[in-house]
């Protein structure tokens, strides 16, 4: 599945457009992530394991959201743009979307 951040790819035209498609994921930190956390929190530097909760998270959201486009007979995927959110002060929320199309070779049309 073709995905990307720009509203077109170069070379392709789309054809079709599919729909808004989304994906996501709430992950909770974990004791273990805590107490490595309290500890840079005193001495400073990156938090390597909420760094990792949170890159597992994108993929996950952003597998959901191919699923979907790929239900659709999608061959790419638009526009996408990722959001996400604090839930209770415990959790996050990693959200992705985006525009699935059918794409087929050859220049977009001037206007």
């Amino acid at each position: 599945m073709l995905t990307s951040t720009l509203d077109g790819v170069p070379g392709y035209r789309v054809v079709e457009h599919l729909g808004l498609v989304q994906g996501s994921t709430v992950r909770t930190k974990h004791l273990g992530r805590d107490i490595m956390a309290s500890v840079k929190e005193l001495v400073g530097g990156e938090l390597r394991g909420y760094t990792e909760l949170l890159n597992e998270a994108r993929e996950e959201a952003v597998a959901r959201m191919c699923a979907a486009a790929e239900e659709l007979g999608a061959d790419a995927i638009l526009s996408i743009r990722f959001g996400a959110a604090n839930i209770g002060g415990k959790a996050a929320e990693i959200l992705v979307y985006g525009t699935a199309v059918r794409l087929s070779p050859g220049a977009t049309p001037s206007p």
